[in-house]
């Protein structure tokens, strides 16, 4: 059963700014493994971008918004063998999780040049 469905959408630009302005901004908000996914990229701040959606909407998804006890860089964005991107919960965050009774998370990503989104469907 569906139990939640989250949408997002953010300018590239306005997440560079973040990661090239405030130091410690990308280490808050994303994980190492998504850091080093990024960094190959040629324009990684395009990929920064939908993570950042993507973490946006789940949190939109869960309908508590940026719930306590969860961490931004725990909230983890990778993409599986075929390319399909995932959603997984690490640390303490994935821990709070559990309460929630969640048993999939789906997960969509999109971007153009300038422009990123994400769609998230929690299912219980």
């Amino acid at each position: 059963m569906i139990a939640g469905l989250g949408i997002d959408m953010i300018e590239v630009d306005r997440v560079a700014i973040n990661i090239n302005k405030e130091a410690g901004f990308r280490e808050l908000v994303f994980s190492k493994k998504e850091i080093d996914y990024c960094e190959t990229k040629a324009d990684k701040f395009i990929h920064y971008a939908a993570r950042f959606a993507a973490k946006e909407a789940f949190f939109k998804a869960l309908g508590t918004g940026w719930a306590e006890g969860m961490a931004f860089n725990e909230v983890e964005i990778t993409n599986n063998e075929a390319g399909k991107p995932e959603l997984s919960l690490l640390g303490a965050s994935g821990a709070s999780m559990s309460s929630y009774g969640v048993i999939k998370i789906s997960l969509s990503l999109t971007h153009l040049k300038t422009i990123a989104a994400a769609v998230v469907i929690i299912e219980k």
